[in-house]
């Protein structure tokens, strides 16, 4: 018998079941995830950095959340040895027309609780970032660099170390809530279990229409993120962290620079509509996956607002030339040549039935189930805060 079934073995579904392990090691607790290791997706694909919490809505879960889970993170990592940098980054207003924004996002960060936002003009950014371009900026102290991969990995180990189970290689099949339990069924194992969890990532709302009977209303849009690398002669152009305004319509932080923990400087990503949920190449096709994409009314209204900038997105994503051009407009100094191929991540952003890009963390109760549908960025930041979250709606119910 299991008290509490983790479905997801991501940043999010470990910092979960962690915490609830912490809070009462007397529950059983199994996560199950379909690949042979922890962290293949959405927490091994992205750029690995910690989110301040700028961006969001002052009492937004993402901000709260973003906020608690920094020093939590923080102190994890402190405390386990985790190598972190927090090297800071910049905010570049590349037009007239953008300032408005970046007072706006100084604004939001001073009511989210940022102290040392300092706004800069292009003399004062050229002090931290000598070769950026722009007409003012903003400098953010808070933020910093980790490898997320390592932080996931050891969550597991603490996890496991309190008497937590982790199955690998298992896919869920099935969930059957019943009277007063749940059946899981996956692959290779069939679990009795008073609580399901989901943590799913890019598959959240498949399994979350799993535990109920009633229409889940949200689907997942898979957006790739495609980077490069700036060849190791070139990465003297960038320091650190070098962001532009975003496009405050768009859930996306568009094409920045990135110092990496490890070494090395990432330049992107894109975000382009990804023909399956786990796709990562331009070739990865899955024809049932794209068309339930194509197919969902607020995707269609997405498509219908957005397709310029879809376009745009799509164009990039084909020509080196165009990303370079994008990347030119924070840094003139590089050049397509300084670019080699990178990696790609997928996120998973939720979309409603109205054609709502979910902007803040959601999380769908039934009496069986609790559903974290949708986690984006800075859901990897924020990961131990959203785990203290869900794990005191579980305990809640113990």
């Amino acid at each position: 018998m299991i008290d509490v079934t983790i479905i997801g073995g991501g940043i999010v579904g470990l910092a979960t079941a962690l915490q609830l392990k912490q809070q009462r090691p007397d529950l059983k607790v199994v996560l199950i995830e379909k690949e042979p290791a922890v962290a293949r997706h959405q927490t091994g694909h992205n750029s690995g950095v910690i989110h301040s919490g700028l961006y969001y809505k002052p009492g937004s879960l993402k901000a709260t959340n973003c906020i608690r889970g920094y020093k939590l993170l923080l102190d994890f990592c402190d405390a386990e040895g985790i190598a972190y940098d927090l090297c800071g980054k910049i905010v570049v207003a590349t037009k007239q027309e953008e300032l408005s924004q970046l007072d706006m996002l100084y604004t939001r960060g001073q009511q989210n609780g940022l102290g040392g936002l300092r706004k800069m003009s292009l003399a004062e950014l050229r002090e931290i970032e000598p070769h950026v371009n722009g007409v003012a900026g903003m400098f953010v102290p808070q933020t910093g660099i980790i490898d997320y991969k390592e932080v996931t990995d050891k969550y597991a180990s603490k996890f496991q170390a309190l008497g937590g189970e982790i199955r690998l290689a298992e896919r869920v099949e099935q969930v059957t809530p019943g009277q007063s339990l749940s059946i899981v069924v996956t692959n290779k194992n069939r679990y009795e279990t008073k609580l399901v969890v989901n943590c799913a990532g890019l598959y959240s709302d498949k399994i979350a229409q799993l535990t109920q009977r009633d229409p889940v209303d949200v689907r997942i849009i898979p957006f790739r993120g495609e980077y490069f690398k700036i060849r190791p002669e070139k990465e003297y152009l960038v320091k650190n962290l070098i962001y532009p305004v975003p496009d405050p319509n768009f859930p996306f932080l568009g094409v920045h620079f990135t110092r990496m923990v490890h070494g090395g400087v990432e330049a992107g990503p894109n975000a382009v509509l990804a023909f399956q949920r786990e796709g990562y190449t331009k070739s990865d096709i899955n024809l049932k996956e794209l068309f339930e994409t194509l197919s969902w009314p607020g995707f269609q209204k997405v498509a219908a607002k957005y397709w310029q900038t879809g376009l745009g997105e799509m164009y990039r994503s084909f020509s080196k030339s165009a990303f370079t051009k994008a990347l030119q407009e924070l840094i003139p100094d590089v050049q397509e040549s300084d670019l080699i191929s990178g990696g790609a991540g997928v996120r998973a952003q939720a979309c409603d039935r109205t054609g709502g890009l979910l902007d803040d963390f959601a999380i769908l109760e039934t009496d069986k189930a609790i559903n974290v549908v949708n986690a984006p960025s800075p859901a990897a930041t924020s990961s131990l805060a959203i785990g203290e979250t869900v794990s005191g709606k579980v305990l809640a119910r113990f």
